[in-house]
Parts: C-alpha cells; structure tokens; sequence
C-alpha cells in the first residue's frame, strides 16, 4: 500500500468549498449530494473530502465514478496534485486494483457492464465512493442498477452534480427525494453553490449571450418553398425546421455568425485576454467538419475538430486546453466534464434544446482564471434557447412523476445529442436548407435583454462584439444599458423631427414583429430608468414583473405580455 495522503499545507479552499466541507465532516453521512456549478471546483471539494477521510482512518481506498473515458483522466491528474495517486486505466478484466495506487477511476459504463467486479473491490476495503456528475446514473438501467448494486457496501458515497435535474423519472442512485406539498417528489441536496452564487463571489464568468435572427427558407418534402424569420412566434414544427435551416453549413447564416464570433474572439484577445479560445458544439460529424473549413476560411487559422468516436479525442482536447489556438469544432464531447479554462465565447450550434444539455454546454465556458473575464455565447433566437438563456442562473432539481411539458424537458431530443453523431440520411430525404442570413437579435444577460436589431457585419453590431473583455456583472450590465440607450437615441435622431410632413395621416401598421421590437425596446428603456432609480439589477425588475404579470422572458414573451409589463413597470 502506498503512504495514505495526508492534506499539505498550501492546499486552500473557496469559501463555498469550506462551508460544504464543515457540513459534510459534521454530518458523517453515508450519501452527501453536492450541487455546484460548472467551474465552482467540485473536484477540488471531492478531494479534499476524500484526504479528510484517508487521514482520521475512515476510508482506505478511493473510487472515482466519471461520466467519460476524458474525464478519468482529468481525475487521476487533479488527485495526483493533491498526493492522491489513482489508476485510471483499471479495466473491469483486471479484477483487483494494483497495491501502488490509493484507488481507482471509472466510467458509468464500466460499472454498469461488471457491477460485480466493483462491488468486490468495495466490500474488500473500506471506500468512499466520489460519483462525479451523479445524474448519468439514471441515463439507462443497467448503470443505475450496477451503482447501486456495486456501491451499497461503500462506507461513504458523495455524489457531485452540476446539472442536478434529468429529462425523465430515472431515480438517481444514492439521492433523496422529498414529496412536497403538491405531492411530487424532487431531489434533495445536501449543499448548493449555484451560479449566481458563484457569479457573485467572482468564481465563475459573467455570460453574455448574443442572439442572432434572420430570415430562412426550406423545401419539404412535398416540395414546397416556405420561409419564416428565425425567432418569431410560429408553430413547433415550423421552429425546428427554420432552425435547422440557419444551422445549415452551405447557407449564409452560419458563416455570418461565425465571422461574428471570431469578431468577438479577436477582441477578447486584444483585450485581456490573449489566450482566449473558441467552441462550436455542433448537431453532427458532417456539420462540424463544415464549420471548421469555414472558420479556416475566416480565421486563417485552422480550427481542431473532436469527434467523439475518433481515436485519440481526448489527447486533442487536452492539447488544445494547453496551447494558444483559437478555435475548436466539437459535438457530444464537449457537452460535460471538458475542462478549458481559456474558453471565452461559443457558438452553439446544434438542436439539442433540453435545459440538461444547453446547462452542461454553457458550462464549458464559465470558469474564472481572473477577475473580469467575461464569456460570450452566440445563440440562435430560438423561443426556448432564449428561455434557457434569460433562466441560466435558476436552480433546478430532478423531478419524479412530473409532466415534461411544463420544464421543456424532452427526452428525445436529449438523446438525439447524445446519440452517435451521424448525419441522419433519413431527413436530409424530406428537408432541404434553401438560404437563410443572419441579424443580431438582441443580447440577453442577467435576464434581461438589450439592444434592437442589427445586420450583421453593422457598426451597431460591432458596439456588442467590442465589449471589453474584462468586466465585472455589474459593468456589463451598465455597459449594455448604455449601449442601447445609444441606440435608441441615435433612432430617434434618424427619425422625422417635424410634424409637418402629412400630421393627419395616421400611423403606418407594423407587422408582429416589428411591433415586439418596438415594446421589447420600449420595456428595456423603462427597465434602465428603474434601475437608476432604485439600484436594482435589470435581472431583478425583469423577474419582479414576470412574478407580477405571469408569463415568460421578455425575449419570448407576446405583445400583450410586453404591454402589460410596459404598463405595470410604469406603477412602481
């Protein structure tokens, strides 16, 4: 046996990290679920628990539970710093882990093919069991049954999750779940660090979301020509198809934010940042080798594509994580568990929409290295990604017997993401992308939105791809505020200033859309107004007039959701 590892001087916590530590050595429960969001350091939580444990006697061995083959690694090299040697090439024919190490690391998958094996190891010596990212214990029966059945005999077991909430009633093994007063039954955390949390403590970085519009047309499988303005109100079938018609590599839409983004890229590493890197999580092999031959064409540089079935994946993302390169083209690997510290803005690219997903792939760029650094994601003005967006700091729990509708969850389309990312012969035979261009919407930050329309490759767009790179939240709020004030003057100074010009006419009709573009603007004017006054934060008067007049985000929200709130705003 090796000598068990002790804590060594030097070895800091966060703060949150040693609020969850007291409650966890206090407690001296067998299961201890810890949610804390991506980047907060709960690896570094996990260790430090683990050496508390090596040291007064209560464990002897250490297995660590990933979700990925990357992710094993990324353990066995955190634990190493901290004296904490873990062999992460155990494979389930070894059947007994060598002497030299302190443990082992393992996928889900491992455990869920030969529970028996890890439940041999487990009743042999005294372990705690770290189970990293505890929510894929529920992704099929045969995982969640072999934790189950492999780790009952562990003395302790700490389940970590940045995502703590599934798209179905999979029980997770180990967590507790609490009927609450209208009977359904949700999972119980024993210690939370969420992202607003972590925002404000500087742990994480402030994410500005830039979401881009335009206009899209397709031909069905019938053979008829249809075209809808991305990001308008329109029937499920139509957003989808729209959707995938933006995304399409050979139309203008995605080479437009592209060039945007890596506009946005540029200015990060001007800025402050001269080693900031980007992601594009595309739908599918086929579209993500498109994107990176565009963003070569753009950058000069040529862009690192990771695809999850290719050997030696994980060696190209550790190679990037470490140098200087500007821009990486990935699918499912990137969802969870990728650590990128320099990743600074993102394009998300695919049609995965469940808040599992779209959570885990935002977390890929929120962790801090300084003070200031800012994230920037580009989006498409999708009704639900907007959603999600404007709802990014809102905790959420896995829910058992809940109906899906009501939190957007879609099983479905989860899998979709998950599955082998292959180009789907099967629709390209009734869908074809015709055209599509692409305009900034609006950007959406602390759940509120600013800024009005923008053609791409614009000045008025080129004000938002400039932001300083290092900001606080509370400057980027001030910052956009100011920007959109800016906007809206400059507007009215286009406008006709007399009355002279035929008064009597009355006023030309606006089609939908340029009628929510004028509330949503005017509701973001009086947002600001109030936010001089009282010092609120724009998030903060946007969610208190969701909880006084219903319904959703503004940027999702009807014309007559924006004129009651124009209305209720002007009461307080």
């Amino acid at each position: 046996m090796p000598p068990r590892p002790v804590v060594q001087q030097g070895q800091t916590l966060r703060v949150w990290q040693r609020r969850a530590l007291m409650e966890y050595l206090r407690g001296k429960r067998e299961d201890f679920l810890a949610v804390a969001t991506p980047g907060a350091g709960k690896t570094t939580f996990a260790l430090r628990v683990a050496l508390e444990l090596f040291g007064d006697g209560t464990v002897d061995n250490l297995t660590v539970v990933t979700p990925t083959e990357h992710l094993k690694t990324q353990w066995a090299q955190a634990a190493a710093r901290v004296g904490i040697d873990l062999d992460a090439g155990f494979r389930n024919s070894d059947v007994h882990a060598a002497a030299d190490f302190h443990g082992t690391v393992v996928t889900y998958a491992q455990v869920g093919i030969a529970p028996a094996v890890h439940k041999r190891r487990t009743l042999t010596r005294r372990t705690l069991v770290v189970l990293d990212e505890i929510h894929h214990a529920g992704d099929s029966k045969s995982w969640g049954d072999g934790v189950k059945a492999a780790f009952e005999p562990a003395v302790r077991r700490l389940m970590l999750t940045g995502t703590p909430f599934r798209s179905d009633d999979n029980p997770i093994p180990f967590v507790e779940y609490e009927r609450g007063p209208d009977g359904i039954a949700r999972s119980r955390s024993d210690t939370v660090y969420g992202y607003s949390d972590a925002l404000r403590d500087g742990v994480v970085r402030p994410v500005i979301f830039l979401a881009y519009s335009g206009e899209t047309r397709w031909r069905t499988s019938a053979g008829d020509e249809l075209a809808a303005r991305l990001g308008e109100p329109m029937t499920q079938d139509l957003i989808a198809q729209a959707w995938r018609t933006a995304l399409d590599p050979t139309g203008d839409w995605m080479p437009q934010v592209l060039r945007a983004a890596d506009a946005r890229l540029q200015n990060l590493r001007a800025g402050g940042m001269p080693d900031a890197g980007g992601l594009v999580i595309a739908s599918d092999q086929q579209s993500a080798r498109a994107y990176a031959k565009v963003l070569g064409e753009i950058s000069g540089e040529k862009a690192v594509v990771v695809l999850s079935d290719d050997v030696g994946a994980s060696g190209r993302i550790a190679a990037f994580a470490a140098s200087a390169e500007r821009w990486m083209v990935a699918v499912r690997m990137v969802s969870e568990g990728v650590d990128i510290p320099r990743l600074a803005v993102g394009v998300y690219a695919t049609s995965a929409s469940t808040p599992l997903f779209f959570a885990q792939a935002i977390g890929r760029f929120v962790r801090a290295r300084r003070t200031g650094e800012t994230a920037t994601v580009f989006v498409p003005s999708v009704p639900h990604l907007l959603e999600l967006a404007s709802e990014l700091e809102a905790q959420r729990n896995h829910v058992l017997g809940e109906p899906k509708t009501k939190d957007g969850f879609d099983d479905d389309e989860l899998a979709r993401a998950n599955r082998e990312e292959k180009a789907s012969g099967e629709l390209e035979k009734t869908f074809e992308a015709l055209s599509a261009t692409a305009e900034l919407d609006q950007v959406i930050f602390d759940g509120a939105t600013f800024g009005v329309p923008a053609q791409t490759g614009t000045p008025e767009e080129e004000e938002y791809l400039g932001l300083p790179g290092l900001l606080t939240p509370d400057q980027v709020s001030a910052l956009l505020s100011k920007r959109q004030a800016e906007q809206v003057a400059a507007e009215r100074r286009k406008s006709p200033t007399t009355a002279t010009a035929a008064p009597e006419a009355p006023p030309q009709p606006r089609t939908a859309g340029e009628r929510r573009i004028v509330l949503r603007r005017q509701l973001n004017t009086l947002v600001a107004a109030h936010h001089h006054r009282t010092g609120l934060p724009h998030g903060k008067i946007h969610a208190e007039l969701r909880r006084l007049c219903g319904g959703p985000p503004s940027a999702q929200a009807t014309i007559e959701q924006l004129e009651e709130r124009i209305a209720t705003i002007q009461t307080l």
